[in-house]
C-alpha cells in the first residue's frame, strides 16, 4: 500500500541505502570531498527514510492487530489507536517528500553593507553583525570574520563573515537553511548618537547570504586566466594605515564582473585564500539562481538594492519592536532579537516558505 502511494519514498530508501554502502567503502572514508558529498546526501534522504519507515511500520502493525482482532478482542481497541495514528504519518511523510532546497545543509557567507544614513546606518550595520554573530553562537555554529572596514565610530561601512555548523548536520539544521532569508534590506528606526535634537531617523543595512562552496567542491571550476588581481595596502578606519606591507587583495572574476576585496588576514596569501572562497562561493550562488530561474522556482527572498521600499525587515527602537514585512511576523523584544534571540522571527520565514513549497506540490 505505502509503495503504491509513496513510489518516491521507495525510490529515496533505496539511493539512501546504497549510499551507507558506499560510505562504508574504504575508497569513499579516504576521500574527504567524497565522504563529504555522499553524507550531504544521505542528510538530505534521512528525513524522507524515517518518515516513511515510521509510515509503513505503522501500516504493518495495523494490519496484523487487525488480524488478531478477530481471534483476541484486545488487539480491537490497539488496531483503533493505530489507526488513529496513520494519517499523521502519512501527512509527515508527505511533508518530508517536499523538495529541500539542496544547499540546506551548507555552510554559509554573509556580507552587510551599510545603506542609506551614512554614519548611523554604519553603526546599525555593526549590530546586524553582532547579532548574527550572537545568533550562531546560541545555534552552536562559528563564525569567521572575513572582511571589515569600520568606521571612526565603530560602524560598519561593509563587512564579510563565514558561518559554520560544527561537523555534517541535517539539511534542516544547516546554517543556509535558515540564513538564506535574512538577505535583504534591514531597516532601522531609532534616535541616532549623533542626532542632537533627540529626533528618530530612519536608515538601512544590506545583508546578501550565499552557501559557501567546498574548498574542494567540483561544482565550481575557475580559471586563473579568468582572474585579475590587484594588490594594496590595507587601510582602517578614517582610510589610516594598517600595515606598510601591500597585503590586501581585490579579485575580479572577468566573465562576470563579480569583485571580492579582502584585506583582514596577515599576509596577500591569506587574503588571496579568502578571496577566493568567497568568489567561489558567489560563482555557486549564482548557478543554482539560474538553475532555479530556469526551472520556475526563482525564490525572491533576497533583495539586491539598498532602496528602503524594498525592505524584508524593520527594527523600531522607540517601540521595541521588529516586523518581518514578508511573513507578518511583529514582536516587542527587540533588545533580546538584537543580542541573537532571532529564531522566531526565523521560523515565520521557514513555515510561510514550507507552505508555499506544500502549496505548489499540491
Amino acid at each position: 500500500m505505502s509503495e503504491e502511494e509513496f513510489p518516491a519514498a521507495k525510490v529515496a530508501l533505496e539511493e539512501y541505502q546504497r549510499l551507507e554502502h558506499q560510505m562504508s567503502q574504504p575508497e569513499a572514508a579516504s576521500d574527504p570531498a567524497q565522504i563529504r558529498k555522499l553524507g550531504r546526501r544521505h542528510s538530505e534522504l534521512a528525513p524522507i527514510v524515517e518518515a516513511y519507515r515510521r509510515y509503513t511500520s505503522l501500516l504493518e502493525d495495523h494490519e496484523a492487530a487487525q488480524t488478531m482482532a478477530g481471534e483476541d478482542p484486545e488487539f480491537a481497541q490497539e488496531a483503533k489507536d493505530l489507526a488513529d495514528r496513520i494519517p499523521a504519518a502519512r501527512e509527515r511523510l508527505r511533508t518530508a517528500l517536499i523538495p529541500r532546497d539542496p544547499d540546506d545543509s551548507r555552510d554559509a557567507i554573509m556580507e552587510i553593507k551599510a545603506g542609506t544614513g551614512g554614519e548611523e546606518a554604519a553603526l546599525f550595520a555593526g549590530d546586524l553583525m553582532r547579532m548574527y554573530i550572537r545568533y550562531a553562537e546560541k545555534r552552536g555554529w562559528s563564525t569567521e570574520i572575513m572582511n571589515e572596514n569600520r568606521t571612526e565610530l565603530g560602524g560598519v561601512k561593509d563587512a564579510e563573515m563565514a558561518i559554520r555548523a560544527r561537523g555534517q548536520v541535517a539539511p534542516a539544521d544547516g546554517v543556509w537553511a535558515s540564513m538564506k532569508y535574512e538577505g535583504g534590506v534591514h531597516r532601522v528606526q531609532r534616535i541616532p548618537v549623533t542626532e542632537s535634537q533627540g529626533r528618530i531617523q530612519t536608515s538601512a543595512a544590506g545583508v546578501i547570504v550565499f552557501p559557501e562552496a567546498d574548498e574542494d567542491d567540483d561544482e565550481i571550476q575557475i580559471d586563473p586566466k579568468d582572474l585579475k588581481i590587484d594588490i594594496f595596502m590595507s587601510s582602517g578606519p578614517g582610510g589610516q594605515s594598517v600595515n606598510t606591507t601591500y597585503s590586501a587583495v581585490r579579485m575580479t572574476h572577468i566573465p562576470t564582473g563579480i569583485v571580492v576585496s579582502m584585506q583582514d588576514e596577515k599576509s596577500q596569501i591569506q587574503n588571496r585564500q579568502a578571496a577566493l572562497r568567497v568568489l567561489k562561493s558567489r560563482l555557486l550562488a549564482m548557478k543554482h539562481e539560474e538553475e532555479a530561474a530556469q526551472a520556475a522556482d526563482m525564490r525572491h527572498s533576497q533583495v539586491r538594492s539598498l532602496d528602503r521600499s524594498e525592505r524584508i525587515r524593520t527594527y523600531n527602537f522607540p517601540e521595541s519592536r521588529i516586523v518581518d514585512h514578508r511573513t507578518g511576523y511583529k514582536a516587542y523584544n527587540l533588545e533580546q532579537v538584537l543580542d541573537g534571540d532571532l529564531q522566531a522571527v526565523i521560523d515565520s520565514d521557514i513555515q510561510a516558505d514550507e507552505a508555499q513549497r506544500m502549496a505548489s506540490q499540491e
